[in-house]
C-alpha cells in the first residue's frame, strides 16, 4: 500500500520524472486486508490494486529484493545488481514474528503475504483443527475466518486478555467473551512450550491437537537491510523519520509500517502499523519530493477490524489519556470507549457504532473539549457532547 500510493501521489502532485517501484514479491502489488477475510475463505480470487501503472508511467520491477543502501553513491543494492536513484522512498513494511522453535515444523503458518494466505486456504477448506498463537488483531480475524470455514479453533494467548498490547484492559477484557460466542476456545495466560507435528504443547503440560498452527504474535519493521547504511533506526527497528517523513540521510524518505514519526498532537514518536497510515503518509512524501508546501505529517491514526460478527474501529492514541469514558454496555452488540486528556478526546474505540468513530475522530483532530457526562450517555451524539 505505502509504495503504490507513493507512486500514485507523485503523479497526482505533478512529478514527471521516472518512477520505479521495486518489490521483493513476484505478485502484482496487492492489498493486505482481504487476505485475512474474503481471499482466505475463497470468496475473492485476487487482491491486486486497481492501479493502471502503465497509464501512470510507473515501472514495476517485481521479484527483486533490495539488500542494501549506499547513500553516498545514491544506489540501492539488489540481487540483480545496483539500482541508482535521485530520491529513494523506503516502504518495505514489516515482517511477522516467528515462534521460536517452529522453524521447519510442518503445519506452522504465518499470515502476512499473499503466499501465506494461499497456503492457508486449503487448511480452511479441509476444516482442520487449528491452533492460533496470539489473540491480537490478526489472530482474532483469522479465528473468525476459520470458524466460518467450519474449523475447530483454539486461540492461545500469553497475556491475561486479548489485544493486551493494543488496548487497555477496560476495552479489551469485554472482547474475551466474543471468542466463546463465536465457538472459539480462548486460553489466556497460556504459553507455548513447543510445537510438534499435529500438536501444540503448552508450558503447563496441556496438549492441543493441531492440524495447523497459525502464529500471530506481532511484526517487526523490515529494515534489517538498512544496517550500516547511515539511515537512523530506532530501538524497535523503525526508520526514524521527521515530520515530513524524511530520514537522517539526504534524498531518502520512509513511509508506512517501517517508519516512525514525531507527533505534536500526542507529544511522542508514533509507529503506526495500520493500513490508513500507509494510505495517508505517501501524500506527505510526494509533496516533499515535488517541493510543494505541506503541513507536517501528524495524523489521527485509524484502524478497523472485522471479528466475530463485529465491526471494530479505533482512532487516535490512548496512551497519553488521563480519563476513560465508556459509552454503552460492553456486553451488548454496540458500545464505545472515549479516552480524554485535559478534557479533550485523544482516542475512541467504537464497536458497532461507526457514527461515534466518525464524530470522535473529528473531535480528536480539533482537540475539542467535551463534557464527560454527555460522552458517557450513548444516546447523546458525540458531536453534541462538546463543552459549552
Amino acid at each position: 500500500m505505502a509504495g503504490v500510493q507513493t507512486a500514485v501521489a507523485l503523479r497526482g502532485q505533478g512529478f514527471t520524472g521516472p518512477v520505479l517501484l521495486l518489490g521483493a514479491e513476484p505478485h502484482q502489488p496487492y492489498d493486505r486486508p482481504p487476505l485475512s477475510k474474503a481471499y482466505l475463505l475463497g470468496k475473492a480470487e485476487g487482491a491486486a490494486f486497481e492501479v493502471d501503472f502503465d497509464s501512470l508511467d510507473v515501472q514495476l520491477r517485481l521479484g527483486v529484493e533490495v539488500t542494501g543502501l549506499r547513500p553516498g553513491d545514491h544506489e540501492v543494492d539488489t540481487e540483480a545488481g545496483p539500482v541508482p536513484y535521485d530520491v529513494l522512498v523506503i516502504a518495505t513494511g514489516a515482517v511477522p514474528l516467528t515462534l521460536p522453535g517452529t522453524e521447519g515444523v510442518p503445519g506452522v503458518h504465518l499470515l502476512r503475504t499473499l503466499d501465506d494466505a494461499e497456503r492457508l486456504r486449503p487448511v480452511l477448506a479441509g476444516r482442520h483443527d487449528v491452533v492460533v498463537v496470539g489473540a491480537g488483531w490478526i489472530g482474532a480475524e483469522f479465528a473468525t475466518a476459520a470458524r466460518e470455514a467450519g474449523c475447530a479453533v483454539t486461540v492461545v494467548e500469553a497475556a491475561d486478555r486479548p489485544l493486551a498490547g493494543a488496548l487497555p484492559a477496560e476495552a479489551a477484557e469485554p472482547m474475551a467473551a466474543w471468542y466463546e460466542e463465536g465457538g472459539v476456545r480462548l486460553l489466556t495466560g497460556a504459553r507455548v512450550e513447543r510445537v510438534e507435528p499435529g500438536r501444540v504443547v503448552l508450558a503447563d503440560g496441556r496438549e492441543l491437537p493441531a492440524g495447523a498452527v497459525v502464529v500471530g504474535i506481532g511484526a517487526r519493521p523490515a529494515t534489517g537491510w538498512l544496517r550500516d547504511s547511515g539511515v537512523a533506526l530506532g530501538p524497535d527497528g523503525t526508520v526514524v523519520a521527521d515530520d515530513h517523513l524524511r530520514t537522517s540521510v539526504p534524498d531518502v524518505y520512509a513511509v508506512g509500517d517501517c517508519a516512525s514519526f514525531p507527533s505534536a498532537r500526542y507529544g511522542s514518536r508514533l509507529h503506526v502499523h495500520h493500513w490508513d497510515n500507509a494510505l495517508q503518509g505517501p501524500r506527505t512524501v510526494a509533496a516533499a519530493v515535488v517541493g510543494a508546501g505541506s503541513r507536517p505529517y501528524d495524523p489521527v491514526p485509524y484502524f478497523w477490524s472485522e471479528q466475530f460478527g463485529r465491526f471494530v474501529q479505533y482512532a487516535g492514541d490512548h496512551t497519553s489519556a488521563d480519563t476513560a469514558v465508556r459509552r454503552g454496555d460492553p456486553s451488548g452488540p454496540a458500545w464505545a470507549f472515549v479516552w480524554l486528556r485535559d478534557g479533550a478526546p485523544v482516542a475512541v474505540l467504537a464497536v458497532g457504532r461507526p457514527r461515534d468513530l466518525a464524530q470522535g475522530r473529528r473531535l480528536i483532530e480539533a482537540a475539542t473539549p467535551v463534557d464527560p457526562a454527555l460522552v458517557a450517555d450513548p444516546e447523546v451524539p458525540l458531536k453534541a457532547a462538546v463543552r459549552a
